[in-house]
């Protein structure tokens, strides 16, 4: 048969939402015949999956693994809390974690088009296999990949993923358990910086003029002399680190120490006789930032009957 044009491809691609690769394909193997391509595409279920694509994915797994120095945070979302406890997902999610960590995929694109571990198709293809069976529209949404001293943590079954970063001269065993309470810390806490200098000066500015607005609006506040609140400011920055920074927020196991993480983490290096610094952290809630849909299942059910 001819070559397929691009005319072609994009035609097919935006009759079915379908990937401009997979529509190639089809168009060679139904030799031009756009028809019998979306019949085709429709059979592997890579168009039906295409007119699901509006249903919103915000259940899913995030998964953290640890692989000896290495190690990743992935989210993959699906549409249903029922779909997320399916065997086949869990593996899967498994496997894209393992893959993340064994090829060292640069992004999202590259991670899809990578040879899934433990198969011979890549990762969109072994996706687009487990939709034929399972019948939900899924997504990769993010990763990230460490390496070094990593200790893993995950909350409620795949509800949120941690994975944190220790900078240490003591043996990876010995320092896990420090790890796992700054992990326990980042999951319950959600810290949006790990220090002081990682905050942006830009956010710092806005946390400012936020505050100096609130003083000017308080009757109390308004009329007091401006070096008068710009100290009050500076305490209120305080805070802010203390709530924001996670080295400064108060250890939340307080049975165990009373005092800030970061004190925590010297304490135990202290005890341990090395040295033990928290270098980074990941925090992935599944379905973060995410709008749901909110949508009535019967009328969901009744609209599907119609069809």
């Amino acid at each position: 048969m001819g070559k397929v044009s691009v005319a072609e491809i994009k035609d097919l691609m935006k009759a079915t939402g379908v990937g401009m690769m997979d529509c190639k394909k089809a168009l060679e193997e139904a030799e031009g015949d756009t028809e019998k391509a979306v019949l085709i595409l429709r059979e592997k279920g890579l168009a039906t999956q295409a007119k699901k694509s509006g249903r919103v994915a915000a259940e899913g797994i995030v998964a953290s693994v640890v692989e000896g120095n290495v190690g990743a945070v992935v989210e993959v979302n699906i549409e249903t809390d029922f779909a997320a406890n399916n065997e086949e997902f869990k593996a899967f999610v498994a496997a894209v974690a393992k893959t993340i960590i064994e090829k060292n995929p640069a992004d999202l694109d590259a991670l899809k088009a990578t040879v899934i571990s433990g198969g011979e198709k890549t990762v969109e293809e072994t996706l687009q296999d487990l939709f034929i069976k399972i019948r939900e529209n899924m997504l990769i949404r993010r990763f990230q990949r460490f390496e070094g001293v990593l200790v893993p943590y995950v909350h409620g079954g795949g509800a949120i993923g941690v994975m944190v970063k220790l900078d240490t001269d003591l043996p990876a065993d010995k320092v896990y358990e420090v790890g796992k309470n700054c992990a326990l810390q980042v999951a319950a806490m959600n810290p949006g910086y790990l220090d002081r200098t990682a905050v942006p000066a830009s956010v710092l500015e806005e946390e400012k003029k936020i505050m100096l607005a609130q003083m000017s609006e308080d009757p109390k506040m308004a009329n007091k002399p401006e070096q008068v609140k710009v100290k009050i400011v500076e305490g209120k920055v305080g805070k802010f680190y203390s709530e924001n920074c996670l080295v400064d927020q108060t250890f939340v196991k307080s049975d165990l120490f009373d005092g800030t993480v970061g004190k925590y983490v010297e304490d135990a290096a202290k005890k341990l006789g090395g040295s033990i610094k928290v270098v980074e952290f990941a925090r992935f809630e599944r379905g973060e930032g995410v709008e749901k849909k909110q949508e009535n299942f019967a009328d969901e059910v009744a609209s599907m009957m119609k069809k």
